[in-house]
C-alpha cells in the first residue's frame, strides 16, 4: 500500500459517510410529502424485515399525500401497520388496492424536535468523517514506520495535510446539508 492508496480510500470512506447522511436526511419529515419519507420504512414481509420501496410503488398524490401501491395486495395490512408504527407522524389508510398516506404539517414543537434531530444526525456523521481521518493518519504512520515502504517524513506530513483538507471539505458538506434540511423543516 502507498500514500495515494491511503488518501483515495480515506476520501472514499468519508464520501460514503456523507452519502449515508444524505439518505438519512431524506427520511426526516418536512411539511411536504415525498416518497423518500417512507421508502426505508421496514415492513415485516413473510418473516423478513424489508424496505417499503421493495414492496410497493410510492408516488406523491399532492403536497400532503402519498399513494403507496403494494406489488402484493396481501401485504397491504402489514404495510399500513409498519407505516403507522414507524414514528414519522403520518397516518395510513387503505383505499381500494392502494394505501393513502396523509402527511400533516408538523407543529412548531415538532419542527424544533426535527431540527434537533437533524443536528444530532449531522454531528454523528461528522464523527464518522473524523474517525476516517484518524484511520487514514494511522495508516500513514504505519507506512512511515515501515522502512520498506520508502515513505519520507515530508511525504507523510503532506499526506496528513491532505487528509485534514478532506476532513474540512466533508464536514462543511455535512453542515451545508444539515442547514438546508433545517431550513426546509422550518418552512411552513
Amino acid at each position: 500500500m502507498d500514500i495515494d492508496t491511503v488518501l483515495l480510500e480515506t476520501e472514499d470512506r468519508m464520501n460514503t459517510g456523507v452519502e449515508y447522511f444524505q439518505r438519512e436526511l431524506r427520511g426526516v419529515r418536512t411539511g411536504r410529502a415525498t416518497p423518500s419519507l417512507v421508502e426505508y420504512v421496514k415492513v415485516d414481509y413473510y418473516g423478513s424485515s424489508t424496505d417499503l420501496r421493495e414492496l410497493a410503488a410510492i408516488n406523491t398524490a399532492d403536497a400532503t399525500t402519498l399513494l403507496v401501491k403494494p406489488f402484493d395486495p396481501s401485504s397491504k395490512a402489514e404495510i399500513i401497520k409498519a407505516i403507522e408504527s414507524a414514528g414519522i407522524g403520518v397516518r395510513a389508510q387503505a383505499e381500494g388496492s392502494a394505501i393513502r398516506v396523509l402527511v400533516p404539517a408538523p407543529s412548531a414543537d415538532r419542527r424544533k424536535q426535527l431540527g434537533v434531530q437533524v443536528k444530532k444526525m449531522s454531528e454523528e456523521s461528522k464523527v464518522v468523517v473524523r474517525n476516517e481521518r484518524r484511520d487514514g493518519n494511522k495508516a500513514i504512520d504505519a507506512l512511515l514506520a515501515d522502512k520498506k515502504a520508502g515513505v519520507t517524513e515530508d511525504q507523510a506530513e503532506s499526506a496528513k495535510e491532505s487528509i485534514d483538507e478532506l476532513t474540512k471539505k466533508f464536514t462543511a458538506k455535512i453542515e451545508e446539508l444539515a442547514e438546508k434540511k433545517i431550513a426546509e423543516i422550518e418552512e411552513i
